[in-house]
């Protein structure tokens, strides 16, 4: 697998997500074709370029669970009407992109 390749993947998905709405890396996985490669694509969300300005807050994990010690993640997702159980996760029911849908 090319890494360069698999990296551009990952943010050509990630440019997608509209404003107001979350994935997860599993989603991100499945949509680039490598659904057993969520973990990959953490490491590569993990080092993305500041210089893309890729709304990398947008991804979560299944349960919309945030980014550890990522303090702004969450008033970002805010800022642009994303849900938020008591729990303090993402409600994912509500703020999951249904891109199949659309």
């Amino acid at each position: 697998m090319d890494k360069g390749a698999f990296q551009q993947e990952v943010y050509n998905v990630v440019a997608a997500i509209p404003s107001g709405k979350v994935v997860t890396y599993g989603q991100v996985a499945f949509l680039i074709g490598r659904p057993q490669c969520s973990r990959m694509v953490g490491h590569v969300m993990h080092d993305v370029p500041s210089e893309l300005h890729l709304p990398c807050h947008r991804v979560v994990n299944s349960q919309g669970r945030l980014v550890p010690f990522w303090v702004e993640q969450r008033a970002l997702l805010e800022s642009e009407g994303v849900q938020f159980r008591k729990s303090g996760m993402v409600d994912m029911k509500v703020s999951q992109w249904k891109f199949i849908e659309e």
